[in-house]
């Protein structure tokens, strides 16, 4: 035994150890001095909070601003945002305490979130604004009823108003092609984008075009207030090659030559009156189709005024394929003021026959087509072309 130490009493052994039973019998409560119990010392939960922006009532929301519900004290079991019958997709974080939503809201739009986190559960309303300045599409082209593209169609997108944030804007815009090829937007001004492929469309194909506007913000005060989607139809691949030189145009359907035609181009002259070389697209079609010289007084011997059957747009400096009735010269002579003249069947039947967005590629002057006479833009490289592109020519 330890010098010094000294066994305890058994009674006050027995005491503690009953008294340390008494404790643990009655967990955390506590004890009056009459031994009744008294007030328990463990904390009640509290409920979540969740706080949500923009806060309740708010007006003039700005449709790019973004809804946000937080939860505190717990995670979010259910957020709904519903606004013109329609809900607004949005995405929680990792642990589910935070939603934010996607995509802009719609203008002038009352909108409703509803959130839920354990037993709290809580209802917003707010409204967008009204915007100062309204941004829709105006045109798309081509895109006539029931029309069928050539594969070198463009997508001429004209908006209502000037766009300063194309970038915005432009990420708006996309094009579903059921036979996918890369292509790029092009801005031509403030108001006109252009979509061109970097190789020709494959054939027979439809192509869906969406500009989700809505809420898209385009510039000071601007917003896009309404979508636009539509349906475009590629047709045959049809390319026709005109030979200047040769006097001649082969035109190809799907691969297969489906036409010989004896020709007469520009007779060069001068610089207007020669054909240009390059890839053209058909503009447009007319019969008749009345040509004025442009810039020459009626007393000059070069001036005429004539209606013209059967006539196909290639530019817009005055370039159509035609009928003529100068047979003795296709095949022969180049005597025309820049246009392509043909035997008055075979004009007839090109004319019936095109799809806007043929490709006519004419080759032998020495006049190229520019990029923008027309609907010259196969004749920019894809990799110029792309640098017209807000985004640099990346989505």
């Amino acid at each position: 035994m330890t010098p010094g130490w000294r066994k305890p009493a058994a009674g006050i052994a027995l005491l503690t150890a009953a008294a340390l039973t008494a404790a643990c019998s009655n967990g955390n409560a506590a004890t009056n001095g009459d031994g009744a119990p008294g007030a328990t010392i463990s904390a009640t939960p509290q409920a979540p909070t969740i706080k949500i922006s923009p806060a309740e009532g708010s007006s003039n929301v700005s449709p790019d601003k973004k809804i946000v519900v937080a939860a505190a004290g717990g995670t979010l079991d259910d957020v709904i945002v519903e606004g013109a019958d329609e809900q607004v997709e949005g995405k929680y974080n990792a642990d589910k305490t935070r939603w934010v939503s996607k995509g802009p809201l719609k203008p002038s739009t009352d909108y409703t979130v509803t959130a839920a986190s354990g037993v709290t559960s809580v209802t917003s309303e707010f409204r967008t604004l009204k915007p100062a300045i309204e941004l829709a599409v105006a045109d798309v082209t081509p895109n006539a009823k029931g029309e069928k593209l050539g594969v070198g169609a463009p997508i001429i997108v004209t908006f209502n108003q000037p766009v300063s944030d194309k970038a915005s804007v432009e990420r708006a815009l996309d094009v579903d092609a059921e036979k996918p090829v890369k292509g790029a937007w092009r801005w031509i001004n403030d108001t006109v984008v252009i979509y061109r492929t970097a190789t020709y469309w494959p054939a027979h194909q439809k192509i869906k075009f969406t500009a989700d506007l809505e809420g898209v913000k385009a510039g000071k005060g601007m917003y896009g207030v309404k979508d636009y989607t539509t349906t475009l139809k590629i047709g045959a691949k049809v390319i026709s090659k005109v030979d200047v030189k040769k006097h001649m145009m082969y035109v190809y359907r799907d691969g297969k030559r489906v036409q010989t035609m004896r020709i007469s181009a520009g007779k060069a002259t001068t610089r207007e009156y020669t054909t240009t070389s390059g890839v053209h697209l058909t503009m447009e079609r007319a019969n008749p189709v009345r040509m004025i010289s442009p810039g020459r007084e009626k007393d000059d011997p070069e001036y005429y005024d004539v209606m013209i059957n059967h006539a196909v747009r290639i530019s817009n400096s005055g370039e159509y394929v035609h009928a003529k009735d100068n047979v003795w010269a296709q095949g022969v002579r180049n005597v025309s003021h820049g246009c392509i003249n043909s035997r008055p069947d075979q004009a007839k039947w090109f004319h019936d026959t095109m799809q806007r967005g043929d490709i006519v590629d004419v080759t032998g002057t020495d006049r190229e087509l520019e990029w923008n006479n027309g609907w010259g833009f196969w004749q920019m490289s894809f990799t110029q072309w792309k640098k017209g592109s807000a985004l640099n020519g990346s989505r």
